[in-house]
């Protein structure tokens, strides 16, 4: 178990120096190409925050647990918004881009949809995987191509010391290799932990594996958001949710032998959360267009209560009807009064006078 600590430890302090690394070289390829952080938040930041779940959901594929591949996607997702925003959010109040609003979210509520209706036969494969991909490379050109220079000269882009192109290129890149190496040395020992806590198999692929491949989305939102580049922080989540979609579960589907199965219990409730979870960025980021600090709060404890509902739904524990019964008549109610009332507030305040 000490070495298991020291694991954790170290792939700790791995994770925070990668999310440095990866968002100065990030930050200064934008100032070069003249693009806004936001496109480098939805794209490259992106691009390379998810590469432990295509690692994850690509091997797991290629050994025929295709379901575990659609889990740790649909998980991924869910702790991308309810988890790595909220912290970030919890940090410093995060500035959400209009367009982000209006473009970005909508574009992700309706993948989520779309895994949905693609898999509503049981099967994702080539064929729909392939569709996902070019989708993906499709978002990658329009998002550079219509903001390109847009942004350029927002607060989140003050002007520091000039990097060279090559500098800024290697520290991408290794910022990319360090959050995959400690998010895989973090989940090695969380997963020993619960094991040693007698936690089954399941809840801890529905939890650590999950959370483990979103740290690096994590520490990059973080860091970002600490360094007050908040539109990395909102695109860095964002942009990984739709290339989990498009780029890892479209790989996955298209490459791997029998596909990726979508099950029964999946349909029934993860993806239809997924779903729920990227539609409530809308009413959230509408209002005033910024995460305030009691908004991530609510996020994380939409998370928690998620988390729970797996622990209490995988171990059959008798609470579980009553817990249900809890957050389908009351707090989700309660919460989407709450919203409606802010949304509408906002349009009232907005408009003209």
């Amino acid at each position: 178990m000490i070495l298991d600590l020291l694991l954790f430890l170290g792939g700790l302090v791995v994770l925070v120096t990668g999310g440095h690394a990866l968002v100065n070289g990030a930050s200064a390829v934008a100032r070069r190409f003249g693009l806004s952080s936001l496109v480098i938040g939805l794209t490259v930041v992106a691009w390379g925050t998810s590469a432990p779940e295509l690692a994850v959901c690509l091997g797991a594929a290629l050994r025929g647990q295709g379901d575990m591949a659609l889990g740790n996607v649909v998980g991924s997702n869910i702790i991308n918004i309810l988890g790595v925003l909220g912290v970030s959010a919890l940090v410093t109040p995060l500035v959400v881009s209009r367009r982000l609003v209006w473009h970005d979210v909508p574009i992700l509520v309706g993948l989520s949809a779309a895994v949905f209706v693609l898999g509503y036969d049981g099967h994702l494969g080539p064929v729909e995987g392939g569709g996902l991909f070019l989708a993906g490379v499709a978002y990658t050109v329009h998002a550079i191509r219509a903001r390109r220079s847009v942004g350029v000269a927002d607060a989140a882009d003050r002007p520091r010391a000039k990097v060279g192109l090559t500098r800024a290129g290697l520290e991408v890149a290794v910022g990319m290799v360090l959050l995959v190496v400690g998010a895989h040395w973090m989940v090695s020992a969380a997963t020993s932990f619960a094991r040693f806590l007698g936690v089954s198999d399941l809840v801890v692929g529905l939890t650590v594996v999950a959370v483990g491949t979103s740290l690096p989305e994590a520490a990059a939102s973080v860091v970002a958001a600490l360094r007050g580049q908040r539109d990395i922080a909102v695109g860095n989540a964002i942009g990984s949710n739709i290339f989990n979609i498009v780029n890892v579960l479209g790989l996955t589907a298209l490459l791997a032998p029998a596909g990726v199965p979508v099950p029964e219990p999946a349909l029934r409730f993860d993806l239809p959360v997924m779903i729920a979870v990227a539609a409530a960025c809308l009413p959230i980021f509408f209002s005033g267009h910024r995460i305030a600090r009691w908004e991530g709060g609510l996020f994380i404890a939409y998370y928690l209560i998620y988390v729970s509902f797996l622990v209490l739904q995988a171990e059959e524990y008798a609470l579980l009807p009553a817990f249900s019964r809890v957050v389908l008549f009351f707090v989700i109610p309660l919460t989407v009064a709450t919203l409606v009332v802010i949304a509408w507030r906002e349009l009232r305040r907005s408009g003209p006078a």
